[in-house]
């Protein structure tokens, strides 16, 4: 079976990765266009432009799918295409030229959209999923091919969840190509949610709402890009979000730092119905450290509060 990947980013060239590994036959990949990255903002290839050229691999980013990506498809003849992040939607006549199948990291129809994986972990969700289906026009609403659950820990942060959507989703990758065709079921749309883009205003932490939504919030963007609020005006990330204790002092304003503890060096911060333990803190061009480093520097002390600037 002829293959045609379309992916970007570092997540997608896992799969691409994979694909190669397995000995599945990878004719040709569509990526987007190379953007500048890393801090000295240079044009690098996309991650997964990386690993075709690596494999000595064609490798195209198309500006016109409906022209360039149909001649590429009339070029490498592909009895399939594999999406998995590749970041633009995909139209007819393009849809129309080979079976288009998406990895998508939820089980569908919940999350659709842009950022499912760090959704979910800020809505709590103790289940998760992948699911593979065919691309249809609608953002998300392709019939669906297989799908598998796997379960979030409680305070599991995204950077642990990100490695689980890589191994349960190349798994059933492998099983789906292994199998195909396979019979497909169509979503019920009435469950549908929607997961959007992740904005910079979605990444400050509020410490008046209860703590289990705090944590959430803080474990969705842990390691990357993290959570930020401010101490004394100086703009801070915080990682390492877990343990909960009760709390009923409600002379304590939310945010207030109630204690920073010798053994685990953890802070323990104030939130609207309880104590939040927060492992790491990072200041402006540092690296993130302990709460209980950050006291020893002169950086933070007892009964200081995180607030947001309005």
């Amino acid at each position: 079976m002829r293959i045609l990947f379309m992916g970007t980013p570092e997540f997608a060239a896992s799969y691409l990765d994979f694909l190669i590994q397995k000995k599945f036959n990878v004719v040709a990949v569509i990526s987007q266009k190379d953007k500048p990255r890393g801090r000295g903002q240079k044009l690098l290839p996309t991650p997964v432009k990386e690993v075709a050229q690596k494999y000595g691999i064609p490798v195209f980013q198309p500006s016109k799918l409906n022209e360039e990506g149909l001649e590429i498809i009339e070029n490498y003849r592909p009895d399939i295409g594999i999406v998995v992040a590749y970041g633009r939607l995909l139209r007819k006549p393009f849809l129309d030229a080979i079976p288009l199948y998406n990895v998508h990291t939820s089980l569908l129809p919940k999350y659709r959209g842009p950022a499912p994986m760090q959704r979910a972990i800020e809505n709590g969700e103790r289940v998760t999923g992948v699911t593979i289906f065919k691309i249809s026009e609608g953002m998300d609403e392709g019939d669906i091919a297989l799908q598998r659950a796997f379960e979030l820990e409680e305070c599991e942060p995204f950077g642990s969840v990100y490695e689980k959507f890589i191994k349960y989703g190349t798994e059933l990758l492998e099983e789906f190509l292994k199998n195909y065709p396979v019979t497909l079921t169509p979503q019920d749309h009435s469950k549908a949610t929607y997961a959007p883009k992740i904005e910079k205003k979605d990444l400050y932490v509020d410490f008046s709402k209860p703590a289990v939504e705090v944590r959430n919030k803080i474990r969705a963007y842990d390691p990357t890009p993290g959570v930020r609020t401010f101490l004394n005006d100086i703009e801070v990330k915080l990682y390492g979000a877990c343990e909960i204790e009760s709390n009923s002092q409600e002379n304590i304003e939310p945010g207030t730092v109630v204690r920073i503890e010798k053994q685990s060096g953890d802070g323990v911060i104030k939130t609207i119905d309880g104590l939040l333990h927060i492992k790491y803190i990072q200041f402006p061009g540092k690296n993130k450290i302990t709460f209980l480093s950050a006291k020893n520097g002169g950086l933070i002390k007892e009964g200081m509060v995180f607030r947001n600037l309005d």
